[in-house]
C-alpha cells in the first residue's frame, strides 16, 4: 500500500497508525534501532499520541539506554497516565538507573491501575530490598506470593531479603521450593550456591553450580563463580581447569584472566601469573586492581625496577593509599636504595598516624576495586563501612561476576527480548536479499553473481546500486534516507509514472525497512509490468519468508520462478535450503545446499549450511568435511563449530 495516497493532512493520519504498527513487528523482530526511526516517523506525524513514546521507550530499555527511557515513558504519561505498563517501564528503567526511591513511586502508580501486576510486585519488592525498607519489601513479596505462589523469581527475592534479615532458614526454603517449582531455572540456583557459599558449604554450593553449568554450558561467567567455590574446597586442579575454559570461551573475560593470575601466583608460577594481568591491563588500562597485583608479581620476579614502575603510576593516582608506600618501599629494599625504602616507610606511616589522628580530616585514599562484575551488575559502590583491612581483604581475593546474590533482574513484556544475548544454537549462514548497502563483515568472500541484477546496476535503473548479501540494518541516517526514497517512490506509484524498476527500488527500500508487507506489495506490481524480472521475484521471496505470519510455500514457489528464468542462481538454492532447514525438512536442505555446491564448488556459505544440516541429522563424518571445507573458504564460524564437536 502506498503510504502517500492523499493530502498532506490524510497523509499524516494514515502514516501515524500504519508506523506505528510497523514499528512494532520491527521491535518484535528485536531491531530496536530501526524500530525507533519507526517510533519516530509516528511522533512526527502525531505527536500527541502516547503509544510512540511508549514504544519508543521500550526499544531503548533494550539497548540498555536507561535514561532515554525514562524521559521517553515520562512524555508517554503525560499523554496517558492510565496505562499500567508505562508505569513498570518508568519504574525498571529508574531502577536500573539506580533510583529505587522513584522506581518505587511509579510501581505504587501502576498498582492502582492494576493491582495484580506480577512484574511491578517483584520489581518493587527488589527495590524496596534494595533501599533496606525490610518490612515494606516483605509485605509487598508476601503479596506477589500470595497471588503468585509459583513465581519462582519471586521466591528467589524474598530469599534474598529473608538472607539479608539473617533468616538463612526461611531463605532456604523459598529457594527450595523455587527449585521444586522450576527445576530449570538457573537464576534460582545460583542464588541458593551463594547461600550456602556464604555459609561455607562448598560441597553443597559446588553441587548447585554443577547443574546450573549442566543447563547453560556455554555461559563463561558461570565457571569462574565455580572456580571459586572450587577453590574455597581446596580444588587448585578444578578451579584452574574452570579459569582455562572460560577463557577459552572468552579470551577478554577480565575476572577469568585476573583469578587465573592469582592463582598461578599463589602456586608460583609467576611468569604466566604476569602474563594473565598484562593482558587483563591491555584490556582495561586503569585496572588498578590488576596494576597492584602485577607489581607484587613483579616483586616476586626479582624485578624491583618493574615494580616501582607500577606503584608509582599507583601513588600518582591515589596519593594517601598507604599500602602503595610500603609496596613501594619494598621494591627500592630490593633495589639496595635503602634512604628511598625509609623514606617510602616514613610517608606510609605519617598517612596512617594522621588518619588515626583525625579521620575526617585526613582521610586515606580508597582506591575502587575492579571486580569483574557483568553488565547487570546496578549502581555497586564500596560499603562505606568497611575499614582498611576488609578493603584490602577484598582487594587481594578472587572476584566473581553475575551478581549471583541477586534475583535476575530483566524486564519482562510480551514483545521478545534480547534473544542476541542468550546462548542460542548455531544458525546457518543467512540468506541473500538485495539492499541499497553492502553487507558488513562478510565471511564468506566467495563472489555472489547475479546477472539480472549486474544489468540493473550497469544500465542505472535502480534507485541506487543495489547489492546482494546479507541483511543489514540500517542506521538512523540511512533510515531517514529511505524514508525519504520509499515515499518518494510511493507517489511516483500514486501518480502512474513508477516503473518496473522504480517498483523493485521501493520493495528493497521497504525491505530493509522491514516493512514486508509494502515490500511484498512493490515486488508484485513490478511483475505486473514485467513477469520475467528474476529481481522481483528474488525480493518477494525475502519479504515473503521473512513475515512469520506466513508459511515458507509462497516464498518457494517465488524462488523457483526466479530460477526458472535463471536457474544459475546458487545463491537461490541456499536461500531455498535455509527454509526448508528452518521448517525441519533436512533432507530437503541439504539437497538444496547441493544443488548450490553444483552450480559453484567454492561456495564457502553452502559448504557451510550444509555441514550444519548433516550435523543435525547425525552424520558427523559428512559435516565435518564441509564445515572443514567452509573453514578453509573464510567462514569463520566453522572453526568454533568444530571445535565444539571435538
Amino acid at each position: 500500500m502506498a503510504l502517500l495516497c492523499c493530502g498532506a493532512r490524510l497523509s499524516a493520519q494514515v502514516n501515524a497508525e500504519q508506523v506505528l504498527n510497523i514499528g512494532r513487528n520491527v521491535l518484535s523482530m528485536d531491531d530496536y534501532m530501526l524500530s525507533i526511526q519507526y517510533f519516530n516517523q509516528a511522533i512526527k506525524a502525531k505527536p500527541y499520541l502516547a503509544e510512540p513514546y511508549f514504544y519508543r521507550a521500550l526499544a531503548k530499555l533494550q539497548l540498555e539506554d536507561y535514561k532515554g527511557a525514562e524521559e521517553d515513558a515520562t512524555l508517554s504519561m503525560e499523554r496517558n497516565r492510565f496505562r499500567t505498563d508505562t508505569y513498570r517501564l518508568r519504574g525498571f528503567a529508574r531502577q536500573m538507573l539506580g533510583h529505587d526511591s522513584l522506581a518505587v513511586v511509579d510501581y505504587v502508580g501502576g498498582l492502582r491501575y492494576n493491582p495484580r501486576d506480577k512484574y511491578i510486585l517483584f520489581y518493587k519488592g527488589v527495590a524496596e530490598t534494595e533501599l533496606k525498607r525490610y518490612s515494606t519489601a516483605d509485605s509487598t513479596l508476601a503479596t506477589l506470593l500470595r497471588m503468585y505462589p509459583r513465581f519462582e523469581d519471586g521466591l528467589g527475592a524474598r530469599a534474598r531479603l529473608n538472607a539479608l534479615r539473617g533468616d538463612t532458614v526461611a531463605a532456604l526454603a523459598d529457594l527450595n521450593q523455587a527449585i521444586s517449582n522450576n527445576a530449570l531455572n538457573t537464576n534460582t540456583y545460583l542464588l541458593r550456591a551463594d547461600l550456602l557459599s556464604r555459609q561455607g558449604k562448598w560441597e553443597e554450593a559446588l553441587q548447585d553450580m554443577d547443574r546450573v553449568i549442566k543447563l547453560q554450558p556455554r555461559e563463561d561467567n558461570l565457571y569462574l563463580n565455580r572456580a571459586y567455590v572450587r577453590y574455597n574446597l581446596d580444588d587448585f586442579f578444578g578451579a584452574m581447569a574452570d579459569y582455562n575454559y572460560a577463557i577459552e570461551l572468552n579470551p577478554t573475560n577480565e575476572a577469568a584472566l585476573f583469578n587465573r593470575a592469582l592463582l598461578r601466583y599463589e602456586v608460583k608460577d609467576l611468569q604466566r601469573a604476569a602474563s594473565d594481568l598484562n593482558h587483563v591491563l591491555r584490556l582495561s588500562p586503569d585496572n588498578f586492581h590488576a596494576l597492584f597485583n602485577l607489581g607484587l608479581v613483579n616483586l616476586q620476579l626479582k624485578q624491583p625496577r618493574e615494580a616501582v614502575k607500577q606503584f608509582s603510576e599507583i601513588l600518582k593516582r591515589y596519593p594517601r593509599y598507604h599500602n602503595g608506600y610500603y609496596a613501594m618501599a619494598e621494591a627500592y629494599r630490593d633495589m639496595g636504595d635503602m634512604r628511598r625504602a625509609m623514606a617510602m616507610v616514613h610517608q606510609g606511616d605519617e598517612l596512617v598516624r594522621r588518619y588515626v589522628h583525625n579521620p575526617t580530616a585526613n582521610p586515606l585514599d580508597r582506591p575502587a576495586i575492579q571486580s569483574g562484575m557483568s553488565n547487570n551488575e546496578r549502581h555497586s559502590e564500596p560499603d562505606a563501612d568497611e575499614d582498611e583491612n576488609e578493603v584490602m581483604d577484598r582487594f587481594n581475593r578472587l572476584v566473581t561476576v553475575s551478581a549471583t546474590g541477586q534475583p535476575d533482574l530483566s524486564y519482562d513484556d510480551k514483545i521478545k527480548g534480547r534473544v542476541q544475548d542468550r546462548d542460542l544454537d548455531i544458525a546457518p549462514e543467512a540468506s541473500y536479499v538485495m539492499t541499497f548497502s553492502p553487507s558488513a563483515g562478510t565471511l564468506d568472500s566467495h563472489p555472489v553473481y547475479f546477472r539480472e541484477l549486474d544489468d540493473f546496476n550497469d544500465r542505472g535503473w535502480g534507485a541506487a546500486k543495489i547489492y546482494l548479501g546479507t541483511a543489514v540494518s540500517p542506521g538512523t541516517a540511512e533510515a531517514e534516507r529511505l524514508f525519504t526514497l520509499a515515499e518518494t517512490l510511493d507517489r511516483k506509484s500514486s501518480d502512474g509514472t513508477a516503473t518496473a524498476a522504480d517498483y523493485i527500488s521501493l520493495g528493497i527500500a521497504r525491505t530493509m525497512l522491514k516493512d514486508y508487507d509494502a515490500a511484498i506489495s512493490a515486488f508484485s506490481h513490478a511483475l505486473e509490468k514485467n513477469r520475467d524480472l528474476a529481481t522481483a521475484y528474488v525480493g518477494r521471496a525475502y519479504a515473503e519468508a521473512a513475515k512469520e505470519s506466513r508459511g515458507a510455500s509462497i516464498a518457494l514457489q517465488d524462488y523457483d520462478s526466479a530460477l526458472r528464468i535463471d536457474p544459475h542462481l546458487a545463491f537461490v538454492w541456499i536461500n531455498k535450503g535455509n527454509l526448508h532447514y528452518a521448517a525441519g525438512d533436512f533432507t530437503s536442505a541439504i539437497q538444496c545446499y547441493t544443488t548450490a555446491l553444483e552450480l559453484e564448488p567454492a561456495f564457502g556459505a553452502a559448504l557451510y549450511n550444509r555441514g550444519l544440516t548433516y550435523l543435525r541429522i547425525g552424520n558427523r563424518r559428512l559435516a565435518f568435511n564441509d564445515l572443514s571445507k567452509a573453514g578453509e573458504l573464510g567462514v569463520v564460524p566453522s572453526y568454533n563449530l568444530l571445535k565444539r564437536m571435538k
